[in-house]
């Protein structure tokens, strides 16, 4: 009887370190995700800066070429 006693004690110990490093992993994972989308949102503003920035720098090459001629 005190077999079935320490092997359910070890299976709860057990199933209790899965369960955390579960929970964890599922913690890491959701952070990551966030991490992720704000990165996203982040490379868009950019790439919108930057495309704000080359017609600009178009604007100014013909007004230079037309001033200059």
């Amino acid at each position: 009887m005190a077999t079935k006693n320490k092997l359910r004690d070890a299976a709860v110990s057990i199933g209790t370190a899965v369960g955390k490093a579960d929970g964890k992993a599922h913690v890491a994972v959701k952070k990551a995700a966030k991490a992720a989308k704000v990165a996203r949102q982040e490379l868009n503003a950019l790439s919108k800066q930057v495309d704000a920035l080359k017609k600009q720098l178009n604007k100014s090459t013909s007004r230079l070429k037309s001033a200059l001629q």
